[in-house]
């Protein structure tokens, strides 16, 4: 490990002297590319230092540990100098896994309504306003590509982009079952009901990366809906695209330009489709699936919103918090970090016992 922490460091002082020079500035290309390769080595270079200072305290207290008079303090401070470099070292094994290349991408979010009718769209449309309220925190865009709303102000479907530099990542452990319990609006008795919604989470892939076959396709227009006559467009911009060999469909219609709505329409398409392989190739690799964390499987139960109790308690890592408003409207960082540490402490745990 410290050799290749050696040999970071050094492609780290490389790329600070490069971009110092001002000829590297003059294309903005290749200085946007080694600010961002930085900007990725900055935390384990950080780790790396404070190992490093640890190990340095180290020897000097070892030094003194011949000296009568210093070496009971020498051992004290070498004990919690050895602590630090322990816990730092725990650190750099984090930060030194690999990478998901998918994690600095735009993310597709889909939200559909599940078991509890209108109750299931009504949650879905407060799931929405959450994902919504949470990307503004974090600076990234929402782009609304087809929502298909109720008459009482629910969603029974809606799929969104969130764009911006590592939005999958943030998302990606949102995948599965959100079920939600409460009075609904619609309840007369003042009884507590269960619904659900179901959420998947996609990488959105760039033009090149996922083929799709023009003679594979069936495009088809039509006029916008709302509900409640809204957001008609009295114009067919609506697109439907029809993947013929899977019958994977795909529809966008909140743009009001046939072009842009085709365009979103085919990049959801070759997202879902790449995704629908990925998820058969990594069928094979059982450990990962079996995984608590990120396995992003549509039929688990991953979290449950219980208004009466004020709490959110996310099922993989058993993670109860008491601040289900708070939650609601955006603060979903403590959830979403916390995922994030069990899926990376997973991660290590393979690779030290030579699996992924």
């Amino acid at each position: 490990m410290l050799e290749k922490l050696k040999s970071l460091s050094r492609k780290y002082a490389e790329i600070e002297y490069m971009l110092s020079q001002s000829e590297v500035w003059a294309d903005a290309q290749k200085a946007a590319a080694l600010s961002r390769e930085k900007a990725e080595l900055t935390p384990l270079m950080e780790a790396y230092a404070r190992y490093e200072a640890f190990r340095r305290e180290a020897e000097s207290a070892e030094e003194l540990l011949s000296d009568p008079e210093m070496k009971d303090l020498a051992r004290e401070t070498l004990s919690e100098v050895r602590a630090g470099m322990d816990r730092v070292s725990e650190e750099l094994k984090i930060l030194l896994l690999p990478k998901d290349p998918e994690d600095g991408k735009n993310v597709i979010v889909e939200i559909r309504g599940g078991v509890g009718g209108e109750e299931s769209a009504l949650f879905a449309a407060d799931l929405f306003r959450m994902y919504e309220m949470y990307a503004e925190r974090k600076g990234f865009s929402v782009e609304i590509v087809n929502r298909c709303e109720t008459e009482l102000g629910g969603i029974r479907e809606i799929d969104f982009i969130v764009g911006g530099t590592n939005a999958f990542s943030r998302f990606r452990f949102e995948s599965g079952v959100h079920r939600v319990q409460r009075v609904p609006e619609t309840e007369t008795q003042g009884r507590i009901h269960t619904s659900t919604c179901t959420v998947a989470v996609l990488p959105e892939l760039e033009e090149t990366e996922f083929h799709l076959d023009p003679a594979d396709l069936q495009i088809d227009t039509f006029r916008s809906s709302g509900a409640g006559g809204q957001k008609v467009n009295k114009t067919s911009s609506a697109i439907r695209v029809t993947h013929l060999p899977t019958g994977t469909v795909v529809e966008c219609q909140d743009e009001r330009s046939q072009y842009k709505n085709k365009a979103r329409a085919l990049s959801v398409l070759a997202s879902r489709l790449a995704q629908a392989e990925k998820e058969k190739q990594d069928a094979a690799v059982s450990a990962q699936r079996r995984s608590q964390v990120g396995s992003g499987m549509r039929n688990e139960r991953i979290r449950t919103y219980n208004f009466p109790q004020g709490r959110v308690t996310d099922h993989r890592i058993g993670l109860t918090l008491y601040k289900l408003d708070a939650v609601m409207n955006g603060d979903l960082d403590e959830l979403i970090d916390a995922l994030l540490t069990a899926y990376r402490a997973e991660q290590l745990q393979n690779s030290e016992n030579g699996g992924l």
